[in-house]
C-alpha cells in the first residue's frame, strides 16, 4: 500500500517537473532565446552577438564585448603620466641642472643659479638581460658540471698520494 502511495507521489512529481520545464522552456523562448544541440543561446541586446549556455529564467543577456566597452565608458583608462626628460632620483641629487639650465638643489629649483651651470650628464644604467628558463638550466648544468670535475679532481689526488704534500 505505501508502496504505491510512493510511487504515484513520484509520478506526479516527475509530471510537475515536466510541466515546469516546458513552462521555462517556452518562456525563455519567447524572450527571444533558442537551443543549438540541447545548448540554450540568447541574441545580445546591444550587439546582436550570440552568446552561449544561458540560463532559461534569463529576460535579456549582454555579450563579454559589449559589457567590456561599457565598463570602458563608464571608468575610463587615467592618462599616462608625461614624461619629463628627467633621469629617475633627480629630486634627490644634491644638484642637478636641466637641458634648458634650471638649477636644481636637493629636488627644490634655484631661480638665481638660473644658467650658471652647465647640464648635468647623466649616465644610462646598464639594463640586465633577463635569463631564459633554458639559460638557467643550461647555467645550472654546467655549475654542476663543474663541481664534479673538481670533486673528481680531489678524489683523483687523494688516491695518488698528493694530496699529503700540499
Amino acid at each position: 500500500m505505501t508502496y504505491i502511495v510512493i510511487n504515484d507521489y513520484i509520478k506526479v512529481s516527475e509530471m510537475k517537473h515536466e510541466e515546469t520545464y516546458k513552462h521555462k522552456q517556452r518562456s525563455f523562448e519567447m524572450n527571444g532565446g533558442y537551443f543549438i544541440d540541447g545548448v540554450a543561446y540568447m541574441d545580445c541586446k546591444i550587439t546582436g552577438e550570440p552568446v552561449k549556455n544561458v540560463s532559461m529564467e534569463a529576460k535579456s543577456v549582454i555579450g563579454s564585448r559589449a559589457f567590456m566597452a561599457k565598463m570602458d565608458k563608464m571608468f575610463p583608462e587615467k592618462p599616462k603620466k608625461v614624461k619629463t626628460g628627467r633621469p629617475s632620483g633627480w629630486h634627490f641629487m644634491n644638484e642637478f641642472v636641466d637641458k634648458d639650465g634650471t638649477v636644481y638643489h636637493k629636488g627644490v629649483e634655484q631661480p638665481n643659479l638660473f644658467g650658471t651651470l652647465p647640464a648635468t650628464k647623466v649616465k644610462a644604467k646598464k639594463k640586465m638581460k633577463r635569463r631564459t628558463k633554458e639559460q638557467i638550466l643550461i647555467d645550472r648544468h654546467n655549475e654542476k658540471k663543474a663541481a664534479l670535475k673538481k670533486e673528481f679532481k680531489k678524489q683523483k689526488e687523494f688516491l695518488s698520494h698528493n694530496l699529503l704534500e700540499n
